[in-house]
């Protein structure tokens, strides 16, 4: 009778691995009265440390625009080193594209509004996001690229 290891997902540290600040055209930006449009751009990267070790690192960009003009830029890396041990080859991405972004996007979305906030704009509130859809979608768009290969659910 074989004893089977149970599966290990731990947090050993949550960081701000990067932060970045643009206000391209202070002090004439603070003037405007037209509400910026905002964008939002997610990308989340691992890397193995050894022995079940990774780092995943979850980056938010942030760009408001009034018209042509920029108001500010905020890049916020949110890294976080996880311990994943005893878990099947298969679903190892799937815990390092889903479950770790998931754990690091409260603290990104805490820094970024912060970083705005103390910039002097208003804070921009990001809503929530569903990395199981843009892990899936993303696996998809591979398939597409290389035909004859099958996706891992």
């Amino acid at each position: 009778m074989s004893e089977t290891a149970q599966p290990v997902f731990t947090i050993e540290k949550i960081y701000v691995k990067d932060l970045s600040l643009e206000i391209p055209n202070a002090p004439q930006i603070f003037l405007e009265r037209e509400q910026p449009a905002v964008e939002v751009g997610l990308q989340s990267e691992a890397n193995g440390l050894g022995d079940g070790i990774f780092e995943v690192v979850l980056t938010v960009t942030v760009t408001a625009k009034v018209g042509e003009k920029t108001q500010f830029l905020v890049e916020a890396a949110q890294g976080g080193i996880f311990q994943i041990r005893n878990v099947p080859d298969e679903e190892i991405e799937p815990v390092i594209a889903i479950a770790c972004p998931n754990i690091l996007f409260p603290y990104a979305r805490e820094t970024v509004s912060d970083t705005i906030t103390r910039a002097g704009f208003q804070p921009v509130l990001l809503a929530p996001v569903n990395f199981e859809t843009l892990y899936r979608q993303r696996l998809e768009q591979q398939a597409q690229q290389q035909p004859g290969e099958i996706p891992i659910q």
